[in-house]
């Protein structure tokens, strides 16, 4: 028997917004769109281009307040190959959260505040 990764999910109260800043901040592409004829939420999945993994954004038409992220560390990790670039982009967007210098990584967050690590290819 054998597992592979497919996508992880967010929940989002702005699909658009969403859509633009993965764009903007980490390259993804929107790869697939589920829509059902009542209209009451919308999938998207985002891919990078490289591997199979895809982020999976949903959409909840009758959601309407911020949800609820907890205390647990959950998020989604990506490898740049150009660290020193890809924070200049991110500061420029104002949405890095936290820096380990320590550790060579940092942390951006998306408009519904997930947290994304960016960590160098190695």
């Amino acid at each position: 028997m054998e597992f592979k990764f497919a996508h992880n999910n967010f929940n989002v109260l702005d699909l658009e917004r969403s859509i633009a800043f993965y764009k903007e901040a980490l390259g993804l592409c929107e790869v697939r769109r589920i829509t059902p004829e009542d209209g009451s939420f919308i999938i998207v999945f985002l891919g990078d281009g490289i591997t199979p993994h895809c982020l999976e954004l949903t959409w909840l038409r009758d959601w309407k307040r911020p949800y609820e992220l907890g205390d647990n560390e959950f998020h989604l990790a990506l490898q740049v190959d150009d660290m020193e670039a890809a924070h200049k982009k991110h500061k420029e967007m104002d949405c890095i959260c936290f820096e380990n210098e320590k550790m060579g990584i940092y942390f951006i967050h998306d408009p519904d505040n997930y947290w994304i690590e960016i960590i160098p290819t190695r």
